[in-house]
């Protein structure tokens, strides 16, 4: 696969204010891989009503760490929403991860969810349902038509934070304050 003329890998994409597609609204999107063959992403900052405990009980991981339980499961995006993904760091050596850089891997397969189980898993994780997945050019064309701002990533945006505060951080990075985005701008 050859590299895409721009490459958003280990970038953050923020939906402008007039994204239209509901999947994408005020959302922070971490692009895991970006050839010319196309880009998949994980949406960072969309947890569902649903906790890892629930999730580990469907598929009859027992869950050991307690501080794990109350962590919410992340609506990844629009495809395969019946998945789970694991985005974590450090990358480890799991079945099937696609190492993001030296630091950071997307993960799939059941064996890093066993080891997170019995509390041997990686240090951070992000467990969503679902990813985002642009065809070759799509995200570069959607880029043409502003309907993303992007800036390099920041793991700690993504792991350290509350996901109601991902956005705004990211926002940040990029030195803008999100709310002179919004499209209503009251008046003082």
């Amino acid at each position: 696969m050859g590299k895409s003329s721009v490459d958003l890998t280990h970038h953050f994409l923020i939906a402008m204010p007039n994204m239209a597609d509901p999947h994408f609204a005020k959302s922070l999107t971490y692009v895991c891989e970006h050839t010319d063959q196309g880009a998949l992403g994980i949406v960072v900052n969309k947890p569902i009503d649903m906790t890892l405990s629930k999730l580990f009980e469907q598929i009859n991981i027992p869950l050991a760490d307690a501080g794990l339980r109350e962590a919410a499961v992340h609506y990844g995006g629009p495809v395969q929403i019946d998945r789970g993904f694991v985005l974590h760091r450090p990358v480890g050596s799991w079945h099937s991860t696609l190492a993001i850089n030296e630091e950071l891997g997307l993960t799939t397969s059941k064996d890093v969810l066993e080891a997170v189980g019995r509390g041997d898993g990686p240090d951070q994780v992000l467990v969503t349902l679902g990813y985002a997945g642009w065809t070759a050019g799509q995200l570069e064309q959607e880029l043409g038509q502003n309907a993303w701002l992007t800036v390099k990533a920041e793991p700690g945006v993504i792991f350290d934070l509350p996901a109601a505060d991902r956005l705004p951080a990211a926002m940040r990075l990029l030195g803008i304050d999100f709310s002179m985005l919004s499209e209503d701008v009251g008046h003082a």
